[in-house]
């Protein structure tokens, strides 16, 4: 509509103009009336355009699908990567398997984790707890672990676990694809071993962990090292730190990279810090 009453204005200023160049040739005068008239005519259609109703702009989708995918992939992609397909109970074995302290040096990941005595912190997808146990011991009998897993059948496990241990310091909560259901500003810790590139929903899970984190709480991720092709695990169940620090960084969930620890035979261990003002 613009164009169109540019175009008209230009024309009638057009015409003006060259009948007030006849006009000088002949030595009459342009009348006042002609140029009132344009400049009415423009301004009227500059009304028209404003009274209209802003266009409204489209968002692009936070996920994406593709029938296209990897195998051990959910085809769901979310800034640039495909969601991992989640482990399922049946697997808990795995998490148990001898080798695992020397693959993972999970004890030297508790070490880094640097626990306080009376602390809060949360495993995130606990799973048959392995971590969980090793984490209540560090934050002692007055601290807490809260042990997160959307599958009732792992906290099944990790509960015996409890029993047979007598440990009073661990909370069970059984969480949804999109919250860990912990209040928010009571972790002085959250933890995600290997769990992140499984979240059906990582952005609604980031913001309620972040919120779920006290100021200067922090969220750590430990994932494969996808940097690294010697690591024997599928690309799919790997991560480049870049890619965590891509997701974590938004500002809304307010968090600062603070470190990334590479002291373990597969893992890097990227340690993120909740700003005081979040």
């Amino acid at each position: 509509m613009r164009h169109i009453m540019n175009q008209t204005c230009h024309e009638a200023a057009s015409a003006i103009f060259t009948h007030g160049e006849a006009s000088r040739k002949s030595s009459r005068k342009l009348p006042v009336w002609s140029l009132g008239f344009v400049i009415l005519f423009a301004a009227a259609g500059s009304l028209g355009m404003a009274n209209e109703p802003p266009v409204a702009i489209e968002q692009a989708p936070r996920y994406t699908f593709r029938e296209d995918h990897d195998p051990n992939g959910t085809g769901k992609f979310y800034m640039g990567r495909e969601i991992a397909l989640v482990m399922s109970f049946h697997g808990a074995p795995w998490l148990e398997r001898p080798e695992r302290e020397e693959e993972e040096r999970l004890s030297k990941l508790v070490q880094l984790l640097d626990l306080k005595p009376n602390q809060v912190a949360a495993d995130i997808g606990a799973g048959s707890g392995v971590i969980t146990m090793m984490m209540a011991d560090q934050v002692g009998p007055k601290g807490k672990v809260l042990a997160v897993d959307i599958q009732q059948e792992m906290l099944d496990l990790l509960a015996d676990k409890l029993n047979r241990r007598n440990l009073l310091n661990v909370d069970l909560v059984l969480g949804t694809e999109k919250s860990p259901k912990i209040a928010p500003g009571t972790l002085d810790l959250a933890l995600m071993v290997d769990v992140y590139h499984e979240l059906e929903f990582p952005y609604e899970m980031m913001k309620e962990m972040a919120a779920s984190l006290k100021p200067g709480g922090r969220l750590v991720f430990v994932e494969y090292r996808r940097e690294d092709p010697e690591v024997p695990i599928k690309l799919i169940h790997k991560m480049y730190e870049a890619q965590v620090r891509k997701e974590a960084e938004q500002p809304e969930f307010g968090l600062k990279w603070k470190a990334t620890h590479k002291d373990l035979p597969r893992q890097h261990v990227i340690v993120f810090e909740k700003s005081a003002q979040k």
